[in-house]
């Protein structure tokens, strides 16, 4: 698998996650039960955070041979 074809795969992981991000903030709005809304907002939190972290690294792994690309330090040695 080349990085061309590994950024598509991140990209469809980030679709994905976005897409149960938007569920979850769906049922949060209709939620009153305090224990379940707290539940709901730690697993929106930690999906943003892998939804971020998938969007980084589809450009990473797009752009990653590309001359002068300045690549995140996140991501780098």
């Amino acid at each position: 698998m080349t990085l061309l074809e590994l950024s598509v795969e991140y990209r469809a992981h980030a679709k994905a996650l976005d897409g149960r991000i938007r569920q979850l903030q769906a049922a949060l709005k209709e939620t009153e039960e305090e224990q379940r809304r707290e539940e709901l907002e730690v697993r929106i939190h930690m999906l943003t955070i892998m939804l971020r972290e998938a969007r980084e690294l589809a450009v990473l792994t797009e752009r990653y041979y590309e001359r002068g690309y300045r690549r995140n330090a996140k991501y780098t040695l």
